[in-house]
């Protein structure tokens, strides 16, 4: 079973989300962020103080969706994840290959340049703090499986790049988890792989049963 449990919902719902889990021990975080000013002449966007203020704790930085649909490059999401450690919440970043990647042998070679250029600037001391989530883009919401050893296989990669970009100690402190299209049928092999420390559940998270079965896993 699950040690934590963080809810990140859209914008307009974010103050409703956070009343109604108030007193049953689940997190909220936010989708997304600006990560210019906290002031200024940024209609339509939303800050990591407005967020804050609203209750929440984590940030989505780097989603593979905010990468392909709305061009956020490893620049952006580097300001993003400063951002958010400058302003006291904790980011949740999101790496991961395209299909055509993937069938190219680019996936570890991938996941190790954006973990390069997004952390770029943080401290050993913020990265103690820092949850990874491993989004093969593929694999999300295409019907293609990622095998659960190939998931392991790029969360060892991960780790152990943290531990060449720190040290030991981060590597292991760091939270790596796997977002590709989790259901309750996969959760069981995912969560005993040894370096995978939690799922980005999707779709599967819109259905009460399928949550709760994938929260409750049964690790072997």
């Amino acid at each position: 079973m699950c040690t934590e449990v963080v809810v990140f919902p859209p914008y307009p719902f974010l103050g409703s989300v956070v009343e109604d889990l108030a007193d049953v021990g689940i997190g909220v975080g936010a989708q997304s962020v600006f990560a210019e000013a906290e002031s200024g002449a940024f209609t339509g966007a939303v800050s990591t103080a407005m967020v804050e203020s609203m209750g929440c704790e984590y940030v989505l930085c780097g989603h593979s969706e905010r990468r392909t649909v709305f061009k956020d490059d490893d620049a952006a999401v580097n300001k993003k994840v400063l951002r958010v450690y400058e302003d006291g919440l904790k980011p949740v970043l999101c790496i991961g290959e395209t299909k055509e990647e993937y069938e190219a042998g680019l996936c570890e070679d991938v996941c190790k340049v954006q973990l390069a250029k997004d952390l770029a600037g943080v401290s050993k001391e913020q990265a103690m703090d820092l949850v990874i989530a491993y989004e093969p883009v593929w694999a999300i919401g295409t019907g293609l499986v990622c095998p659960s050893d190939v998931a392991q296989s790029v969360h060892k990669t991960v780790r152990a790049f943290l531990a060449e970009l720190y040290d030991q100690a981060v590597a292991d402190a760091v939270r790596i988890q796997y977002g590709g299209s989790v259901t309750p049928e996969s959760v069981d092999e995912l969560m005993s792989m040894p370096d995978i420390d939690g799922c980005l559940v999707g779709g599967a998270s819109l259905v009460a049963e399928k949550f709760a079965r994938i929260c409750n896993y049964v690790r072997a």
